[in-house]
């Protein structure tokens, strides 16, 4: 990855509570699927990054300033399995 990541204090302190890494964080976004885009959202365009680490499933939300060329980790979290359909790519009805 030759974007540098930038860290929300928001992320920082889920990642903490929710036993991730900047390793595993890495992982994902390297070998994670975009399976969300918020290209209107300010200043920066967002996206949803679905990973795995292990077993567990990862979403990341990320901001991507182009301009700077970094990758701003907004949240991390697993997502919930009763708002999101099996394989974690799509929100449930």
């Amino acid at each position: 990855m030759d974007q540098r990541l930038v860290f929300r204090i928001h992320a920082i302190q889920r990642m903490f509570e929710r036993g991730f890494t900047e390793d595993d964080l890495r992982s994902v976004l390297q070998t994670g699927e975009n399976i969300e885009y918020y290209p209107n959202d300010s200043p920066y365009p967002t996206r949803l990054v679905l990973g795995w680490r292990a077993i567990r499933p990862v979403h990341i939300v990320v901001a991507d300033n182009r301009e700077e060329n970094e990758i701003i980790i907004i949240t991390v979290y697993e997502p919930d399995r009763a708002l999101w359909e099996s394989d974690f790519r799509r929100r449930k009805p």
